[in-house]
């Protein structure tokens, strides 16, 4: 009898190299877009009142949607890369895909439509709109990720056989809460650092009881997954420090909250979200999907890939325009690194006149709402620490 062997199948550079960059989209849309929905979440919680909310979204209205970039890349990457991942996930994901695409819609429209009209209720009404479109991608991201990880019913022919309620269970709710829970203390942390007065410290005592319960769900679910995939025989290629290092990022946060240091918090919780999204795609590599139905079934980097063409040029056009929005992405982020202060966002800017000459620390700059409203008004830019801080629209 004749024994033919089989060797592991092989993957191209460029094949690994878009699963790697795929990976980095992820880790910097989790990282940005964290601070963000943690923001909105936070809405009820640390805004007290209407000119407090609106205080809370001009930290963030000049970022946010820069910040979604990163989902669009990463999604328009998947499907140019790997177009038979992108076509099983969205395939079997598509209602909790669709119901965060929904949120998001909702997220933004209420960021525009917040200040159209001055009357409270309205802006009750989109801050409704914002705290909702920041909490459900925050809870089904983890979800999603987490199925993606356990393994969901994929048959022959990279076919999704199940349902939306195969996705619902006690491992992916964990995973879940745990992003949600991880978004919501990125933007308290934040907050403290882009607010002031009792703003601020609502923030930082906000993130001093969110610490505990992140770093205990990262903790839950990282530890679920370890011993998945201890079962199953397939630990991946996780260096044991990764997921250490996440937990223990994370556990530090609420210390370095105490002891005033929310710039280091605010590293160390995004570290924290760095060591979740790359100990889940080293767990899933060389796989891109899990089969809970044979290992066969399983979605790799090299059965999903597009020809190598493909993502030769894919590679040629990265090269150019990431470092391009790499810099752009950051000099926004240096505009508008003042804090956000009451006196700034209630100022009323006159339409015309000579330019105001009150230098006085906290005095009233306009957000660039009111800058962009009042067309012969100067411009204040120039100044960063007196540079508008506002929401592009809301309010």
């Amino acid at each position: 009898m004749i024994t033919i062997a089989t060797a592991a199948p092989a993957y191209t550079g460029l094949e690994i190299f878009w699963f790697l960059v795929i990976a980095i989209l992820w880790v910097g849309y989790f990282a940005l877009e964290g601070f963000d929905f943690g923001v909105g979440m936070l809405l009820p919680v640390v805004g007290k009142t209407d000119l407090d909310r609106r205080v809370m979204v001009n930290t963030i209205g000049p970022v946010w949607d820069g910040n979604e970039v990163w989902l669009l890349v990463a999604g328009g990457a998947t499907f140019a890369a790997f177009p038979n991942w992108y076509a099983t996930l969205f395939s079997g994901f598509y209602l909790p895909l669709f119901l965060i695409l929904a949120a998001l819609i909702f997220r933004g429209v209420a960021f525009e439509y917040r200040s159209k009209r001055d009357l409270p209720k309205w802006h009750l009404a989109w801050d409704h709109a914002i705290f909702w479109g920041s909490l459900v991608p925050s809870l089904l991201w983890g979800v999603a990720f987490a199925n993606i990880l356990r393994g969901t019913p994929i048959g022959p022919h990279q076919t999704y056989l199940g349902s939306f309620f195969n996705l619902l269970n006690i491992y992916s709710l964990l995973g879940g809460v745990t992003t949600l829970l991880l978004f919501a203390l990125h933007g308290s942390i934040f907050l403290s650092l882009k607010t002031t007065e009792d703003i601020k410290e609502r923030a930082e005592a906000t993130a001093k009881v969110l610490a505990p319960a992140a770093t205990l769900a990262l903790l839950a679910f990282l530890a679920w997954t370890y011993v998945n995939a201890r079962n199953g025989h397939d630990v991946g290629i996780v260096p044991p420090f990764v997921p250490i290092l996440a937990i223990a990022a994370v556990a530090v946060v609420g210390w370095l909250m105490r002891e005033k240091l929310a710039g280091w918090a605010f590293i160390a919780n995004a570290v924290a979200m760095v060591g979740l999204i790359a100990t889940i795609f080293l767990n899933l590599y060389p796989r891109v999907m899990v089969s809970s139905i044979s290992p066969a079934y399983n979605l790799t980097i090299g059965n999903t890939s597009s020809a190598p063409y493909t993502l030769k040029v894919m590679t040629i056009v990265a090269l150019i325009f990431t470092p391009l929005v790499l810099v752009y992405q950051s000099w926004s982020y240096w505009v508008f690194r003042a804090r956000v202060r009451r006196p700034a966002i209630g100022a009323v800017l006159p339409v015309a006149g000579p330019p105001a000459t009150d230098d006085t620390p906290g005095t009233a700059t306009p957000d660039a709402t009111d800058a962009a409203d009042a067309a012969d008004a100067p411009n204040s830019a120039a100044d960063p620490a007196a540079a508008p801080t506002g929401d592009g629209g809301a309010r």
